[in-house]
């Protein structure tokens, strides 16, 4: 099979197109054959060298069809469509995952909805699990147009939100998280978002922040969280971590709470089906939906990752087999 392998860290030019033996599947594991596989923030981390080892094939998620199973497996057979999860990297043509990283999706669900585990399980637990966001709660959500971003707005506003506050970098991409269900919408390269988001909330500041940046824009989320507020973090794309001080929680009773569905599914795989099955009703009852942002060739990942790397797309990007 042809595979996306990185020998060196660096750029996206680090991407190597090889031609690789298939993988069999050994007890309890599921090989599927792709159709498509998503490109997710984290695969760029582990090309430049965070939480990685070369050589390795980046990426997380896919779906395609089940094409042997191992001994053990009972929930899927050779001939499904499924989502999966790889341990081992998705941008390859054939991929084996343990079996409960393995999803059945029915014909009905379109491939790019299906080959986004990854958001959809973040958003959903993010707001389900890590915040314990309750209906008539604010939340403020960064990067509301990107493929968390976008499906965290759509959940939020399903789960009754009393107001969504979002940000993103260009007008389009805030036209884009309107479009979702934002009720405000702020540039933070306009200024002060921070004193934005406490102007839109009438200076009480929301009651959860979702944040994928991290950097400076953690310690600038602290000055808009509300009273009794919870700040998640799930990553740090701005290429550093945030940091605070421990009195900015504890004299107003909040809190600060990681969130990794990469962590989830290497130590505790089990615990993502509930979230799973919930994000996917979502989908099918047509309370959420996903923002396709373009298609490359399996061959052409560097292109795909220099997309997603520039800021300038929105939603999720895919890679086709």
């Amino acid at each position: 099979m042809h595979a996306i392998v990185v020998e060196e860290f660096g750029d996206s030019s680090k991407l190597l197109w090889r031609e690789v033996p298939d993988p069999v599947a050994g007890p309890g594991q599921v090989a599927v054959r792709q159709h498509l596989t998503s490109v997710n923030f984290a695969d760029i981390a582990s090309r430049r060298g965070i939480g990685s080892k070369v050589p390795f094939t980046p990426g997380l998620d896919g779906m395609g069809t089940v094409i042997a199973v191992g001994e053990g497996v009972t929930r899927v057979k050779p001939g499904d469509r499924v989502a999966v999860w790889s341990d081992t990297g998705s941008y390859c043509e054939i991929v084996v995952a343990r079996e409960e990283l393995v999803f059945p999706v029915a014909a009905s669900v379109p491939d790019e909805v299906a080959a986004s585990p990854t958001v959809l399980v973040t958003a959903y637990n993010i707001l389900h699990l890590a915040s314990r966001f309750q209906a008539g709660e604010s939340v403020l959500i960064h990067a509301a147009a990107g493929g968390v971003g976008s499906v965290l707005v759509q959940i939020a506003k399903e789960m009754g939100a009393g107001k969504i506050v979002a940000t993103a970098g260009s007008p389009e991409k805030l036209a884009i998280a309107r479009d979702f269900g934002a009720d405000v919408a702020i540039d933070y390269r306009s200024g002060d978002w921070a004193q934005a988001v406490l102007d839109a909330t009438g200076g009480k500041g929301v009651d959860v922040i979702c944040d994928a940046i991290g950097g400076d824009t953690f310690a600038e989320g602290l000055k808009c969280l509300a009273p009794f507020g919870r700040h998640v973090i799930y990553g740090q794309s701005s290429g550093g971590p945030g940091t605070l001080r421990t009195d900015a929680l504890h004299r107003q009773n909040r809190a600060v709470i990681g969130y990794s569905s990469g962590h989830r599914r290497r130590t505790r795989p089990a615990s993502l089906q509930s979230a799973f099955e919930g994000a996917y009703k979502l989908v099918a009852d047509g309370k959420v939906r996903i923002l396709e942002g373009g298609r490359f060739p399996l061959k052409d990942a560097a292109a795909a990752q220099a997309l997603v790397e520039s800021r300038a797309s929105s939603g999720r990007v895919f890679l086709t087999m």
